[in-house]
């Protein structure tokens, strides 16, 4: 990475960036951000954005080798779950 890009503030994405940068909808994001089950976010006024590095840390949550590899962590599907901790759900929230 260049030294310019190392020193730009961390850029933060509204609700359609940030389901396009996943490829979801941006109706899926709210679901997740609803159950609990997404990635970690923050309200600026009433305005809900994104860090991309929360964004990349919820993807690599589920990141697998292969069908056995239990991965590091697990990602939820954007529903309702019946007890759901912080720590189960992948990223503690803010």
């Amino acid at each position: 990475m260049s030294a310019a890009a190392t020193q730009l503030p961390p850029r933060n994405l509204r609700t359609p960036e940030a389901a396009r940068f996943l490829g979801l909808s941006a109706r899926t994001l709210e679901k997740h951000r609803t159950y609990g089950t997404g990635p970690r976010y923050s309200k600026l006024g009433g305005r809900v954005v994104y860090r991309l590095e929360d964004l990349q840390a919820w993807v690599e949550l589920g990141a697998k080798a292969s069908t056995s590899d239990p991965g590091v962590g697990k990602v939820l599907p954007a529903k309702r779950h019946a007890a759901i901790s912080p720590a189960f759900a992948g990223q503690p929230r803010r």
